[in-house]
């Protein structure tokens, strides 16, 4: 007999064959001699239901008894269903419990939670509906950012998790050392990788090494940052894409990232239409049509002084004062978005005080050639910018920055043998899926999420 998952049950019309499905009980009710379970197995937002007859062998002794959460194989004939909202029910021949689930503890009962709790039994949570559809979502987001790369000839490298550069300079970095250093050894300076090491904050700096060997590259993996920032679209441990693309200047640079970012929610809409429809529905009113509009817009550019400009004439007071030479907020950034100009929005020409030292100064030596995306109901989605390829300027941006530059030789270096102008931007995973999902927390997108004060599992 051939096992299936239940997707590919839904879809099919081959009534009176006979097929094998596993599966999770989300609910079971009896009604005269049947009883009725409505089982999934994550393939997809759909439930199945399984007709039980009172004449199958364990029906008194174990099918009368199966509650939510329990594990089942069942073996039946697919039918055509007369229930309303549904096309196809599985006639049961045999019903095997797997895994008991006790009814007194077990925690996901037939009610909606909300997603507070559930971040509490981050073990279970995927078994729901919503946090089952974000899995998904995400797996296919992950799924489509490969092919967008694979079609337009990029190459992926796998950048290290564990380094010795401070990418943005922050120092918010987690510190690596092991077990068997003691405070006095650390003290000497002996370090299991003879010098500090952290978690990466950025694959980025690594990322500009392939891009002056290959063209065009990209990094996809983990990062981490040790901000003491507990808020809705801060984690910290989330995923970064880090594209990095050799002879490139900014207008290239952004161009890709628009493409990127419409490829990407094209793919997702066309592939992932249930799950869509579950946010579109229950999560975000609208959600559908928002990202259409992302997809069929063409994206506004202005420059960070107009977008001050923009934000010093609006009348409107903000958590956080306007001036030239501030980072802009949260706030910010969705108002522009949101109500000024109701479309996606690229911000070019940041301060160069506010801004990393690797992004190349402009001729007017006070801004960078930096660029962000911002999108309704994130702000921020894309940050990138043309990188500094001169040496001179370079060296002197990291002296200004206190920057050893000893320790970044290796990064002198690809200015000093064979310089090219190149460019690269960074996309935080979670923001997108949080984007794509309308989420309102950015702990719902990842399956563990790591904040301060936080680790389950």
């Amino acid at each position: 007999m051939t096992k299936v998952r239940i997707i590919e049950i839904l879809k099919r019309d081959d009534f009176g064959s006979n097929v094998l499905v596993n599966g999770w009980v989300r609910t079971r009710r009896d009604t005269g001699s049947f009883s009725f379970l409505e089982i999934n197995d994550g393939s997809c937002l759909a439930n199945l239901q399984i007709i039980a007859d009172e004449k199958l062998d364990n029906y008194e002794q174990e099918i009368k008894k199966i509650s939510a959460g329990c594990s089942i194989v069942v073996s039946g004939e697919i039918q055509a269903s007369p229930a309303k909202g549904q096309a196809i029910e599985l006639v049961a021949r045999s019903v095997k419990v797997i895994g008991w689930a006790d009814p007194e503890t077990y925690p996901l009962q037939k009610k909606r939670h909300s997603f507070e709790f559930l971040r509490n039994i981050s073990h279970l949570r995927p078994r729901t509906n919503a946090l089952g559809a974000v899995s998904r979502v995400r797996s296919r987001l992950n799924f489509a950012i490969h092919q967008f790369f694979e079609k337009e000839g990029f190459v992926q490298v796998h950048t290290p998790i564990i380094t010795t550069s401070d990418c943005e300079g922050a120092g918010e970095m987690f510190q690596v050392q092991s077990t068997q250093q003691t405070a006095a050894t650390q003290e000497a300076g002996e370090h299991f990788f003879g010098k500090q090491a952290g978690l990466t904050v950025s694959g980025q700096l690594q990322a500009e090494v392939y891009a002056q060997a290959l063209g065009q590259v990209y990094a996809f993996g983990p990062t981490f940052r040790a901000e003491n920032s507990n808020t809705s679209r801060h984690l910290a441990e989330f995923w970064m894409l880090e594209p990095e693309m050799a002879f490139c200047d900014l207008d290239c640079n952004m161009l890709l990232a628009e493409q990127m970012l419409k490829y990407l929610l094209s793919d997702v809409i066309e592939n992932c239409q249930e799950d869509m429809n579950l946010f579109n529905a229950f999560i975000e009113k609208g959600l559908l049509d928002k990202l259409e509009n992302v997809i069929s817009s063409r994206f506004e550019h202005i420059t960070y002084t107009e977008a001050i400009e923009r934000l010093l004439s609006s009348g409107r007071k903000f958590e956080f004062p306007i001036k030239w030479g501030i980072d802009l907020q949260s706030e910010h950034e969705r108002y522009l978005t949101e109500e000024v100009f109701k479309l996606p929005l690229v911000v070019t020409d940041y301060p160069a005080a506010i801004k990393p030292f690797y992004m190349r100064v402009s001729d007017d030596g006070t801004t960078v050639a930096a660029m962000d995306i911002l999108v309704p109901g994130i702000g921020e989605i894309i940050g990138g910018s043309q990188r500094e390829e001169r040496y001179d300027i370079l060296v002197s941006r990291m002296e200004q920055a206190g920057i050893d530059l000893e320790e970044y030789d290796w990064y002198l270096d690809l200015r000093r043998y064979g310089s090219v102008p190149h460019s690269g931007f960074g996309l935080g995973f979670e923001r997108l899926v949080q984007f794509v999902t309308g989420m309102a927390n950015i702990r719902e997108v990842i399956p563990f999420p790591r904040t301060p004060g936080y680790a389950p599992c």
